[in-house]
């Protein structure tokens, strides 16, 4: 098994040449086995002979999540009794779409966890704690460990939550790495400080997260990876993926964005019109699946908003590198003449060390603007506190919006909902 495959050090024409084959073969198997995209092709006179390049593909219309929704079963390529696994999506841009993984999609999903850990410096016999569920048809889960498995390292399957038992299994099996979401790194931070454990002489040296940005535009930590390694030391790799994509884009050691893994998925980044972005701007993520048995994807739009790099990677890489995401396109929020995305939000309330935990709502006014209301805890008695969120908001993107102040108690069980797989700091009722 290679896990630094030649081709992402191919130049650029090589692995250009590279997809445009594989396309070839995706194209001829959507045609002979897919539902959907064989009524696509139809329906706009598509010839796939005609498709030859990956210019080529803006002859195609895009896929996105409703078709999915709307067709689900459509989309299988495969019968049943040749499925598996089941997973389904996190559901954070609607309500949760089945997706199918047959024996060989696992085999590629293992492939794929197990070079990305590689580009992020996991190495085989190195032991690895998975701070997240594995189970709810969660895939990523069960892609970490494959992943892990197939590429020699040991897992130690803590599951999300509990910061005692982490700590107790961090100094039982002395892993060097763990996959968890940042924000919780914090939690258990708080508790070493408040417990008398000693973490900064763990066996921890770095941490791939996972569900949350901790870059800024220019690779620079945000306010979240600067709060964690002020109190801990530790390496923080990003890595982006989707149960669409079945696909993984992690940073290298020089964590300048995520690496494209070309054997495994086609992208392009598009504008609200359909077309390439510019290098340099920002669009929508649309990818095609290469390799994929069950559910392959053709140009399909996954919602994030994200800005590509090029230009060489120290690491000796030529693929494309994805910047972290600028926001969700449904998740867009036009407030008195300012577009918002959260993630800009995200970084302003994690700024105040006493915010114990908040929840962004986005709701329609009466007259049909959209309106932004900040639910917040916290552990403050300053009466200006208020004010103070308020006057950071303004200073730093130009809007004032409603701030109110929630009981821990009760605003931290909808914040942790024990049936999400992540924090629930973002609400949309529009």
């Amino acid at each position: 098994m290679e896990f630094y495959p030649s081709i992402e050090k191919s130049n650029i024409q090589e692995i250009k040449q590279f997809q445009e084959q594989k396309l070839q073969e995706l194209l001829t198997y959507l045609e002979t086995h897919s539902p959907f995209y064989q009524k696509l092709f139809k329906q706009n006179n598509i010839n796939i002979a005609d498709v030859q390049s990956l210019e080529d593909l803006q002859k195609i219309p895009t896929t996105t999540k409703n078709d999915i929704q709307q067709n689900n079963d459509d989309f299988f390529c495969i019968p049943s009794h040749k499925i598996v696994d089941y997973s389904t999506t996190s559901g954070t841009l609607g309500d949760p779409v089945t997706f199918g993984l047959s024996d060989n999609d696992l085999e590629r999903l293992a492939y794929n966890e197990a070079i990305s850990f590689a580009c992020a410096g996991i190495q085989k016999g190195d032991v690895v704690q998975m701070i997240t569920t594995i189970d709810k048809r969660f895939m990523a889960g069960l892609a970490y460990f494959l992943g892990l498995r197939k590429m020699g390292a040991s897992v130690v399957r803590m599951g999300p939550g509990i910061p005692e038992l982490q700590w107790d299994s961090i100094f039982r099996y002395k892993p060097k790495y763990l996959i968890t979401v940042p924000s919780f790194l914090l939690k258990m931070i708080d508790y070493a400080e408040k417990h008398g454990v000693d973490y900064k002489n763990s066996s921890v040296y770095g941490a791939v997260c996972i569900g949350e940005s901790i870059k800024n535009q220019d690779f620079t930590d945000n306010i979240l990876s600067q709060k964690i390694k002020e109190k801990w030391n530790i390496k923080l790799f990003s890595t982006y993926a989707s149960t669409e994509m079945s696909t993984a884009f992690t940073e290298c050691e020089f964590q300048v964005g995520g690496h494209h893994h070309p054997e495994l998925i086609i992208t392009e980044i598009l504008d609200d019109e359909g077309n390439l972005v510019k290098e340099g701007e920002s669009g929508e993520l649309t990818i095609t699946t290469l390799g994929v048995e069950a559910i392959p994807l053709l140009r399909f739009k996954t919602g994030d908003i994200v800005k590509a790099h090029y230009e060489p990677c120290e690491c000796g890489r030529n693929t494309m590198r994805l910047g972290p995401v600028v926001g969700r396109k449904q998740q867009m929020i036009k407030y008195k003449g300012t577009t918002l995305y959260p993630p800009a939000m995200n970084d302003i309330l994690n700024d105040f060390n006493n915010i114990l935990c908040y929840q962004i709502v986005i709701q329609s006014n009466e007259i049909g603007l959209d309106e932004i209301i900040i639910k917040i805890s916290t552990d403050s008695d300053s009466e200006n506190f208020v004010n103070e969120v308020r006057d950071h908001f303004r200073a730093k993107l130009r809007v004032s919006p409603k701030i109110e102040i929630i009981d821990f108690d009760i605003l931290s069980k909808t914040v942790f909902n024990p049936n999400s797989r992540k924090p629930i700091t973002f609400i949309d009722l529009r």
